[in-house]
């Protein structure tokens, strides 16, 4: 198995078609059905279904595309680092970011990029926090900001900063005062949460306390932006989040943010990395770059957070 079977065996998969696929691939139909039918062999098992209107990934060949991106992705990176070194940043670099990470740094940070480096081709995705980090453990981004991740032997992660919580929602369900409200008050409220598992995790840091508020006060569960934030300004409940989350609303006066007391609630930013892919140059300088851009932002006040690093 070699570098250019695995790109035509991509090639096949993506495109579920032999006459397609080695127009994509530049290569002879026969050619690229040879390699394929070597692959096979060498598996000894089929990575696809013939079919009288193309090919059918198998189970085998799901499994080989997963890995096969990863490895083709690793040796470019690979090729780019030897022959670039670290005088030019340079190549492709892929960022995940959950939705308050883009709203602080997401702008500043793709204005740095085309500015300053002007060789480096920069993706961004948003998402809530737990897909982000699934994003990562796929090895579809380089970099993650994620809240709250799980302890993962296989991930390191950088603490960034720390957010205070708070209760939002319409003045009809929380008053117009904007004095701290205690976390009992909290539990005896319709609240909107996020599905349990790695996106609920993200919200609060300590777990006792989040368990205690989806049994009691969750009247329901969305893995959705926009849709927590139509359900809060029709006033259907209210949510545990941050000031930056709700930021457009709080200044239209449309949602009212009070603190959550005694205790006090607090979610943790990471910086994520995997732990067996070797840090770039691309992603050494992205690392940094973002880094600075949160304590900018923290220390001008536009993100409300205590700085860890």
């Amino acid at each position: 198995m070699d570098s250019r079977q695995l790109r035509y065996f991509i090639a096949v998969y993506e495109q579920r078609n032999l006459s397609r696929a080695a127009d994509q691939a530049s290569v002879a139909q026969s050619a690229l059905s040879h390699h394929i039918s070597n692959l096979e062999a060498e598996f000894a098992t089929p990575l696809f279904e013939r079919k009288p209107r193309g090919m059918e990934p198998t189970a085998a060949g799901e499994r080989l595309y997963e890995h096969a991106r990863i490895i083709l992705r690793a040796m470019a990176a690979a090729e780019r680092e030897i022959k670039e070194g670290s005088s030019v940043i340079a190549g492709d670099i892929s960022i995940g970011m959950a939705n308050s990470g883009v709203k602080a740094i997401g702008v500043p940070l793709m204005r740095a990029v085309l500015t300053k480096y002007p060789n480096l081709k920069l993706s961004l995705t948003e998402s809530l926090s737990g897909a982000t980090l699934m994003h990562l453990m796929a090895s579809e981004v380089d970099l993650a900001l994620v809240y709250n991740p799980p302890s993962e032997k296989d991930l390191v992660a950088e603490p960034v900063l720390e957010e205070r919580m708070f209760c939002v929602g319409t003045a009809e369900l929380l008053g117009k005062s904007k004095k701290p409200i205690s976390f009992e008050e909290v539990t005896r409220l319709p609240l909107i949460m996020l599905r349990h598992g790695l996106s609920s995790r993200a919200l609060l840091d300590d777990p006792v306390l989040l368990k205690r508020l989806e049994t009691t006060s969750a009247i329901l569960h969305l893995n959705s932006i926009s849709g927590t934030t139509g359900a809060l300004l029709a006033g259907l409940g209210c949510a545990v989040a941050t000031k930056l989350f709700v930021q457009e609303q709080l200044k239209a006066g449309s949602l009212v943010a009070r603190e959550v007391v005694e205790p006090t609630l607090t979610r943790t930013l990471y910086l994520c990395r995997l732990r067996n892919r070797p840090m770039t140059y691309a992603m050494e300088e992205m690392r940094r770059l973002m880094l600075s851009l949160i304590a900018e932002q923290v220390g001008r006040g536009a993100w409300e957070a205590k700085l860890l690093i």
